[in-house]
């Protein structure tokens, strides 16, 4: 069973750092300039669990009157388990709460546009290049 929640503090934003680095840096080869943006003080960290294990992370952040989530990511041998459908559940209900905010929107790897819009994102824009991988802008609105 996968359970999401929020990070408890600094030494579990590290534990949200090492999967990114996992799943971004090492798998998918983005530059660490690029994943490491600066923006992880101001924003609301998830961490997936499988048991006791960790394995996924989402990054939340207000952007005028959207939330934003990103950094989304679950290790490869947790892909298929739920774990990033349970985790973006919990993304969206977390910026539900937070009141004030007319949706969510995000920056899909193109690959993974069937996976949000199965979420009820949707895809507009052009795609862009984001890290050297492709991607589209997508929105739920609340």
């Amino acid at each position: 069973m996968i359970a999401v929640r929020e990070i408890a503090g600094p030494a579990e934003l590290d534990v949200c750092r090492d999967l990114r680095r996992k799943v971004f840096i090492e798998e998918q080869n983005v530059a660490e300039d690029e994943e490491w943006d600066g923006r992880d003080g101001e924003a609301l960290h998830l961490l997936a669990f499988s048991g006791s294990k960790p394995v996924g992370t989402a990054r939340l952040r207000k952007v005028g009157d959207m939330g934003k989530i990103e950094r989304v990511c679950v290790l490869a041998e947790a892909r298929g388990t739920g774990a990033g459908r349970t985790l973006m559940e919990a993304a969206v209900e977390t910026l539900r709460r937070v009141g004030g905010l007319k949706g969510a929107k995000l920056g899909a790897q193109t690959h993974a546009i069937p996976f949000y819009a199965n979420l009820g994102f949707t895809a507009y824009g052009a795609e862009y290049d984001d890290a050297g991988i492709p991607h589209r802008d997508m929105e739920l609105r609340f």
